[in-house]
């Protein structure tokens, strides 16, 4: 069976709050639907954040929905979705029994009941070809109920002891299916252990990043298909237990990273011709960080590159200056120079004092902090002491945690 692991689309995403991404998901989409089709991919895995918001715009709905049309034309016989911690379980798991008509299963969320991510994939025949244990995004009301009186770290090891029971009980439920001789799959949207961000992405739980290490996935599964992360990489030295990463890069974090899609087939419980297919770039975001000159250089060859290319799309920019020298207009300034070009600076900052140059640029500094990172430097800033502003961090993630259940 010929198989492809993705994750993390973030249809619908708004680049800095406010920038359109589709036209950029419209071109990979595509590129995923020619190249299920050239490699014949019989089985396509979405390991969660489908969407960037629990609520998306109605273009990336339709985008969704008509790539999953596509992909059965083709001749993909299976596709397994996930929610990721992005996603609205309910928007997600609507229309699941329309989907399944065309072979595609979603699990949105924990059910209460493990044996509803147990998903069997049949051949046009009838026989069992593969089992996969759609694991999504697992929520915190999913895997513990809150004790009166337990402390922060009680907190964590419950809910990291949580995520392990629930594999645990994921690999015991698909034990029938070891000897059939076909493939048996999990799938997560989680933090795991060892791995790496290329730029700050969420702790989806309250702690530490290391939820789950690999030699905690039961040792039945033939593979471990995980999203969350933004970079393609593998976990623990684990060949079978990947991230695939983003499709496109998320962030100007993220702008130096190649994205990619994880193709391999299975043969029984055998794992062959394993490979990273990379994702073409259909927009640059870039980094710049230098003087002035340096700057001004750096955007000519980012144009001619772009002119060079099959690139349609304006490449987006941020440019931190190394200089003593300040421009009050640095935005306009750097603007104004790539308006002939395809080119749009969303950023200035300087390296001397990390100030904004304009009214504009200070609107990105933000996104930069997350939520928590703004809370902390408010406990800073009234006075707490060190274990006072761990503790409120602590009470403040837990909240933050409840509004974001309850919202989805």
């Amino acid at each position: 069976m010929k198989i492809l692991h993705t994750a993390d689309w973030h249809l619908g995403q708004k680049f800095k709050g406010n920038l359109d991404r589709i036209a950029e998901h419209r071109h990979v989409m595509v590129w995923l639907l020619e190249l299920i089709k050239k490699e014949k991919v019989e089985l396509l895995i979405v390991a969660g954040d489908i969407f960037d918001t629990p609520n998306p715009a109605n273009n990336a709905r339709e985008l969704y929905y008509r790539f999953l049309v596509d992909v059965n034309r083709v001749g993909c016989r299976h596709v397994v979705i996930i929610g990721g911690n992005h996603d609205s379980p309910s928007m997600l798991n609507a229309p699941k029994e329309v989907l399944s008509a065309i072979n595609t299963y979603v699990v949105g969320a924990f059910t209460g009941n493990i044996e509803d991510e147990i998903i069997e994939l049949k051949n046009e025949k009838g026989k069992l070809e593969a089992v996969v244990a759609a694991v999504p995004f697992l929520r915190d009301r999913d895997l513990k109920l809150a004790i009166s009186g337990e402390s922060g770290e009680e907190r964590i090891d419950r809910i990291k002891a949580g995520i392990k029971a629930h594999y645990v009980e994921a690999g015991l439920a698909v034990e029938k299916y070891k000897d059939e001789g076909i493939p048996i799959i999990t799938t997560g949207h989680l933090y795991a252990k060892g791995a790496t961000a290329s730029d700050k992405q969420d702790n989806i739980y309250i702690g530490d990043m290391e939820n789950i290490a690999a030699n905690d996935f039961p040792s039945i599964f033939d593979y471990v298909a995980l999203g969350h992360l933004h970079k393609s990489q593998i976990i623990g030295k684990q060949n079978h237990i990947r991230y695939s990463g983003s499709l496109i890069p998320m962030s100007f974090g993220e702008w130096k990273d190649e994205k990619s899609v994880i193709l391999f087939e299975m043969d029984g419980h055998e794992i062959k011709d394993l490979r990273k297919e990379v994702v073409p770039l259909f927009r640059k975001l870039v980094s710049i960080k230098g003087d002035e000159i340096k700057v001004e250089n750096k955007l000519e060859e980012i144009a001619n590159d772009i002119k060079a290319s099959e690139m349609d799309l304006e490449a987006w920019v941020e440019i931190l200056i190394e200089s003593e020298k300040t421009r009050a207009d640095a935005y306009r300034y750097f603007n104004e120079l790539v308006k002939d070009l395809p080119i749009q600076v969303l950023r200035v900052s300087y390296a001397r004092n990390y100030e904004a140059a304009d009214a504009i640029s200070t609107e990105y500094e933000l996104d930069n902090l997350s939520p928590e990172d703004i809370f902390k430097k408010r406990c800073e800033a009234v006075g707490l002491d060190e274990k006072e502003t761990k503790d409120s961090i602590k009470s403040f993630k837990e909240l933050m945690d409840w509004m974001g259940d309850s919202e989805k």
